[in-house]
């Protein structure tokens, strides 16, 4: 069956198994296809698109139980399930119009008596895959990320090809409600089979029009609904959803507002308490804002709804309005559209940034740090071999470089870094002699975090160090350096390959550089500037094939994230804009600052927020934006980075974690519900959590209530480098308008009010003027006037 946009088949199942856009060169299937499940050994055939179960009365029921009519009728077909009590009736419509596809849920009560729904969630399958193939068009071109947006009156799904290529599918409500997309997860992990790539897997997206949550259950969620409903005798219910292609993010939302009538927000997924906020909403020509308000838990746990249409004030584009909020949490936006449609947002509020990363340092030193006489002498729990445990120690080392200093801090890492570190990583403390720590093998990944400690604790005067001098940590960082990218120092095949794939090191490889010929290293300036060199140029010829986008796991952003910033820090443009497509299509776009995370669904088996690789990303995307200055990347970097900052929230109220001052969580899942493990839903916890449910889990951690947090550091680090510091303003139609700030017109220019905890720097790189303060001194507000960026207190102190 097909249209002129689309072409369709429908199973004798009732199933959707083949959904193509015409104008698509790929000939992508945009739905997940049941062969391939078959060949690939997965059994899920009953979450194809259009399965479903639902409870009446409480009894459960699903599509298996019946057989269904399926009827066609010129572009038309019909999927009936036919129950006791109720019946489910599926339409594909491709008749209505020529450039969309309708898709049409109804339930009807076949009786007089009045019917209970408590739970009725439909599989919504879209084409989330990494397939178990190392063929990157499969990867990038046959695939897609899937954001969900989830309000009232206005859920919409965009489905994102992974190359970034358009067109892509958006799924826009405009019947019903949906009260949530939750996700199950089916994979297959050969970690341990020595096999790479070794990962393969795919999300299964359900629309929940109804419940979603088994009997009884709660969490602390109180921003989505887990309702059900009652059918009046002979009664019905109906859903609609227009599945139509869009070129990028801005013509997802203008779809949405022309034809669908759905709002456009313009919104900064982070408010900082006490500090100035914009907010502005677009609404079609043809309707009239009635109502807004905001909710939040106060720190009690006390719901509070705080009305604002006061405050929204009514322009050619829409409503805007400067809000001011004084509690931390999650907040809640909703608007009230014609007296009737609802749809909202989700932002965060958070205390002062430096006072969540100040706690997490000394948490790290009070709290995590084994002394001499300990089991591990000058470790840091919990113990791993694996390098992306130390990023904790960079957390503190640049956490006191750049606030307040505390020496105990700094001389606890040295402590680890000599006696601890050296000593774990490399036979007698010899840098060319890697410890075997995995078996019959070393990771090269676990050099570069080692490197980057030494880098850091080389930064410090010599008389805040004890053991050695700066110089010294530096030379080591140096040789570490050296053995992580240089393949001549490694044995085997696999050090020798692994030695030439990029990493979270081009985070710090410049400044390294930098420091190694102002102290007058040289030689190994020379030598790692060469390695470093030919490793980006060799990454930058191969971008047409993607290469760098396979790890150990057949397409991940820990590939092409970092390709990303270090083409864009080696100036390989062209290449740099291919990776950034990929790195584009991996950071979300939602009205829910955390579906607006880079994703790495198999760190939660979910659609998911993982802090370290998500961090990684998020910077990488910056970097790629201060190089191409394409708004795009800022855009993504600043929406990415929020969703990170999330997993240190001590405030966070919709999570069942709550984290204690310092504390942390590394992963965090988007989906409710989290099908696999219903009790992890929109929860924040650590990998170790799995260790319950069996499988590979078992041989990767030794229990369940291992810390949730070690691997966590060196995204802040990024973070602290970048939207840490730096305040950006861009122009878009005309208008100028700031990422990581808030702006407000007053008499003397644009008062600029920096989010960032160690305020230094402002940019405006549109019209190349940029800011940067002497010495470190922190600028929390500027005022943007004739084209220049000054501090406010050398113009007119405002009223």
């Amino acid at each position: 069956m097909e249209n002129k946009r689309f072409t369709l088949q429908v199973s004798p199942s009732g199933n959707l198994t083949n959904l193509i856009l015409k104008e698509d060169i790929h000939k992508m299937n945009w739905v997940i296809d049941a062969s391939y499940l078959k060949q690939s050994g997965y059994e899920e055939q009953d979450k194809l698109f259009g399965n479903f179960s639902v409870i009446v009365d409480g009894k459960r029921l699903t599509n298996a139980d019946t057989a269904p009519m399926v009827r066609k009728d010129e572009a038309i077909i019909t999927v009936t399930y036919t129950f006791e009590q109720v019946e489910v009736i599926m339409t594909y419509d491709l008749k209505q119009a020529e450039d969309n596809l309708t898709w049409n849920i109804t339930m009807k009560n076949r009786q007089e008596k009045e019917v209970t729904i408590t739970d009725f969630a439909i599989w919504s399958s879209f084409s989330y895959v990494m397939y178990k193939m190392n063929d990157l068009d499969m990867q990038t071109n046959h695939s897609a990320a899937v954001y969900p947006s989830i309000s009232n009156d206005y859920t919409k799904l965009a489905c994102v090809r992974r190359s970034n290529e358009a067109p892509h599918l958006g799924m826009y409500q405009t019947k019903g409600q949906t009260l949530s997309v939750g996700t199950y997860c089916a994979y297959h992990n050969l970690f341990f089979e020595s096999v790479s790539p070794s990962l393969d897997g795919l999300l299964f997206h359900q629309l929940i029009l109804a419940g979603g949550y088994p009997d009884g259950f709660e969490n602390a969620d109180w921003l989505y609904n887990k309702t059900g409903f009652t059918l009046a005798g002979f009664g019905e219910k109906e859903w609609e959803y227009k599945l139509e292609p869009f070129k990028d993010q801005q013509d997802f939302y203008e779809i949405g507002k022309t034809k669908y009538d759905h709002p456009v927000f313009e919104f900064q997924p982070l408010a900082i308490a006490g500090k100035d906020y914009d907010f502005a909403v677009q609404l079609p020509a043809t309707k009239y804002l009635t109502d807004a308000f905001v909710e939040y838990m106060d720190k009690y746990g006390n719901r509070k709804k705080v009305n604002i249409v006061g405050k929204m004030k009514k322009t050619k584009q829409g409503y805007n309005a400067k809000l001011l909020f004084h509690e931390a949490s999650e907040h809640k936006i909703t608007i009230e559209v014609d007296d009737q449609y609802l749809d909202s947002i989700i932002l965060n509020v958070m205390e002062p940034i430096k006072t969540i990363i100040e706690n997490r340092s000394h948490y790290i030193s009070d709290k995590l740090f084994n002394g001499a006489n300990s089991e591990n002498p000058y470790s840091y729990s919990p113990i791993s071999n694996q390098g992306e445990s130390l990023g904790k120690l960079s957390l503190v080392l640049k956490n006191n470089l750049l606030g307040s200093l505390n020496v105990k801090e700094v001389q606890q890492v040295e402590e680890s870094c000599v006696h601890y570190i050296r000593q774990k990583w490399f036979e007698n403390g010899d840098f060319t002699k890697p410890v075997n720590l995995y078996g019959d093998f070393y990771r090269c990944m676990d050099f570069e975090y080692i490197a980057h400690v030494f880098y850091l604790l080389s930064q410090f005067d010599e008389d805040i160090l004890q053991l050695h001098k700066p110089d010294t940590y530096l030379a080591w960082a140096a040789d570490v350096f050296s053995l992580r990218v240089n393949p001549d120092l490694h044995d085997t095949p696999r050090g020798k390959e692994e030695a030439q794939m990029l990493g979270v090191f081009f985070l710090y490889i410049d400044e390294l550089l930098e420091q190694l010929t102002s102290r007058g290293l040289t030689a190994k300036y020379d030598e790692i500037h060469s390695l470093w060199s030919k490793i980006a140029q060799t990454v930058a010829q191969d971008s047409s094939t993607y290469k760098a986008a396979v790890t150990e796991h057949f397409y991940d952003n820990a590939g092409f994230g970092p390709a990303t910033g270090a083409l864009a820090s080696t100036h390989h443009h062209a290449a740099a804009n291919r990776y950034g497509e990929l790195v584009l299509a991996n950071i979300g776009f939602s009205n829910d600052f955390r579906a607006q995370s880079p994703d790495r669904w198999w760190e939660a088996l979910s659609y998911m927020i993982h802090s370290l690789w998500g961090g990684v990303t998020a910077a990488a995307c910056l970097k790629a934006y201060e190089e191409l200055q394409d708004t795009r990347y800022l855009k993504a970097a600043y929406r990415a980075t929020i969703g990170i900052l999330y997993c240190y929230d001590t405030n966070a109220k919709a999570t069942d974690t709550k984290l204690n001052s310092g504390e942390a969580a590394s992963t965090y899942s988007i989906a409710g519900p989290h099908v696999n493990r219903p009790d992890l839903s929109r929860n924040r916890f650590g990998q170790s959590t799995f260790f319950r449910d069996g499988g590979i889990f078992t041989r990767l951690f030794t229990k369940e209530e291992e810390t949730a947090d070690w691997d966590m550091g060196e995204e802040l680090v990024a973070y602290l480098d970048g939207f840490g510091k730096k305040t950006f303003l861009y122009e878009e139609n005309g208008k100028i308008d700031v990422v990581n700030g808030s702006i407000e017109e007053t008499e003397a220019g644009l008062l600029i009010t920096s989010y960032a905890p160690i305020p230094t720097e402002y940019h405006f790189y549109d019209k190349e003027i940029h800011f940067i303060s002497e010495n470190g001194q922190l600028v929390p507000q500027v005022l943007f006037t004739n084209g220049q960026f000054r501090p406010k207190e050398q113009l007119l102190t405002r009223e």
